[in-house]
């Protein structure tokens, strides 16, 4: 079985063929010493599936999966969510392929294969379109994951994450039915946190959740495990069409042809322990862009949990809460293999793992997004170690987008009341009005005022919000989360998990001990430092870092120009 061997390492599948009787060929494996595909092929397999594909050519440990091309995704939305002929068949024939390589069975009583199906753009879309995490399970099939992992609360825990997410986004259930009826079984039980449930307790809420989707979406959650990829293959290419999707396409001038991939992938598990957890690496700060290994790692999680904010993460290293003492062997080897794919790709890599009882399995790498002045350092980093030209570093670091936003910073000796510090999420500093809602933002930006947006955490809903503000604070989430990511592409300063503050959006307040922010007050962030402040703070035009300097040379010298 792949969640507890992993890989059968002395399986050798005979291949089916691989396209249908039309010729036409949609999907395609990876892992277990099979790819397919390669990283070339991000418009067929999408960043995410032909990254994928290149680090199972690289033997980096991926687990096992196939990826379904964008060119399925174009054929379901012009023929009204028909899927086109002979994809399901081929499917069905990558599943087998996939059990055998397992071990286990799609839908199997005693030994249940489960899978993941991601969403792949050839461009990064960070939390725009859907992901599915535990297909598979069902009311029979979670009692035979409890049998063979031995642990009934770790098989009712996926089950419900199941439940939860295939309700939410394939069945149209509205989310916050599930969170009221979770919290008032907390409360009927005199529980704190959802650790404290027990495996009876998530089957009772796995109940009353499966009478909410009956309910509310006119059919029952689905007991049939091919009905449910299926369905969450489906969802996955509706999600490019999602309002949230259609907007940052017009934001970041991505085509709303290119359609996505869909990736299915045998499920690897971070909620089995405290040796166990997800994460987000960077090969390098992607605020400053300094050489070596960072990120955050949540223990005993699944993936969709660091990226939403709800839990604040620790570091990799250094610390109780850190990968490096939770699995420090699977911390030594990740940084191994984010200094190899670095120099592979020639690129800052941001990198999703997940650690199953100590076992590091790499789920995505990709370019990461970084500040216009990490974007300087690194590229030229890169240009001095000979891995890029000095000409493509100039062509990586942007010019005019540079001289735009390298941005002033708070006068050092100036007086100011520093009411919260947080992570130093995306580097620079602003000052405008405080808001509260992604709609105030937008509206009152429209007339000429800045304004910060202040929020528990973001999700991809602000992320019209985040585009009108000058600067984002939230009192949740780390460096890699949707608030960190989205404003460091979007080069807004940004300070994330000012745990100190309580953000009320309903009220428009933020408080801090004696300290209460209204909608409407100034305040300044610091992203570089971390800082929140009140009022306003004079600023100062910042010196030519280094990196900065270098890079305008080696323009000058190719006759270039950042006009």
């Amino acid at each position: 079985m792949l969640h507890e061997s992993i890989i059968d390492p002395d399986w050798e599948a005979a291949r089916a063929p691989v396209t249908g009787a039309d010729g036409l060929r949609w999907v395609y494996d990876f892992g277990a010493g099979v790819a397919e595909g390669h990283g070339g092929m991000a418009a067929e397999l999408g960043n995410k599936g032909a990254g994928l594909a290149e680090m199972a050519q690289l033997g980096v440990p991926v687990p096992p999966g196939f990826t379904i091309v964008a060119e399925a995704s174009r054929h379901h939305r012009a023929n009204a969510g028909a899927f086109p002929p002979g994809l399901v068949a081929q499917v069905e024939e990558a599943l087998r392929r996939l059990e055998g390589t397992a071990g286990a069975g799609f839908g199997a009583l005693g030994r249940p294969l489960l899978v993941s199906v991601r969403s792949g753009a050839r461009a990064s879309m960070p939390g725009m379109m859907d992901t599915i995490l535990n297909l598979g399970l069902t009311d029979a099939t979670v009692q035979g994951l409890a049998a063979a992992s031995g642990d009934a609360r770790f098989a009712y825990d996926c089950y419900r994450r199941l439940v939860q997410t295939y309700g939410a986004v394939v069945q149209g259930v509205d989310a916050h039915l599930f969170d009221a009826a979770l919290e008032s079984h907390k409360e009927d039980r005199g529980l704190a946190r959802d650790a404290d449930l027990t495996a009876g307790d998530w089957r009772a809420v796995v109940a009353a959740w499966q009478d909410i989707i009956e309910r509310e979406a006119g059919e029952p959650f689905p007991q049939d495990p091919r009905t449910q990829l299926f369905g969450a293959i489906g969802a996955i290419f509706r999600s490019w069409g999602n309002a949230r999707a259609v907007a940052f396409r017009a934001m970041h001038g991505i085509p709303d042809d290119w359609g996505t991939a869909a990736t299915v992938q045998c499920m690897v598990f971070g909620n089995r322990g405290t040796d166990s957890g997800t994460g987000v690496a960077h090969s390098r700060d992607p605020a400053t862009g300094e050489p070596g290994l960072c990120g955050e790692f949540l223990s005993d999680a699944q993936g969709e949990e660091i990226v939403s904010g709800l839990r604040t993460p620790g570091p990799l290293a250094d610390g109780p809460q850190s990968l490096e003492a939770a699995a420090p062997a699977a911390f030594a080897e990740l940084r191994g293999i984010a200094d190899r794919l670095e120099r592979h790709f020639g690129d800052m890599q941001e990198i999703e793992f997940t650690v199953q009882q100590g076992r590091l399995f790499i789920l995505q790498t990709r370019s990461g997004k970084r500040s216009v002045e990490a974007n300087v350092r690194i590229a030229t980093d890169m240009a001095e170690a000979g891995l890029i030209t000095r000409a493509e570093a100039v062509r990586r670091a942007d010019l005019s987008a540079l001289k735009d936003r390298l941005r002033p910073v708070p006068d050092p000796d100036a007086p100011r009341t520093v009411i919260a510090t947080g992570l130093p999420a995306s580097p620079g500093a602003a000052t405008g009005v405080a808001v509260f809602t992604s709609e105030d933002a937008v509206r009152i930006a429209a007339d000429g005022s800045p304004v910060v947006l202040c929020r528990p955490e973001t999700s991809p809903h602000d992320v019209h919000g985040m585009q009108a503000a000058c600067a984002i604070v939230t009192a949740r989430g780390g460096a890699t989360s949707h608030a960190a990511t989205v404003a460091r592409a979007m080069g807004r300063p940004c300070v994330a998990g000012a745990r100190a503050l309580r953000i009320d959006p309903a009220q428009g307040t933020m408080t801090v001990g004696d300290h209460r922010v209204q909608a409407g007050d100034t305040i300044t962030v610091d992203g570089t430092t971390g800082e929140v402040i009140l009022g306003a703070v004079p600023m100062l035009e910042p010196e030519t870092p280094p990196a900065v300097a270098l890079l305008l040379g080696w323009a000058r010298e190719l006759g270039l120009s950042a006009e």
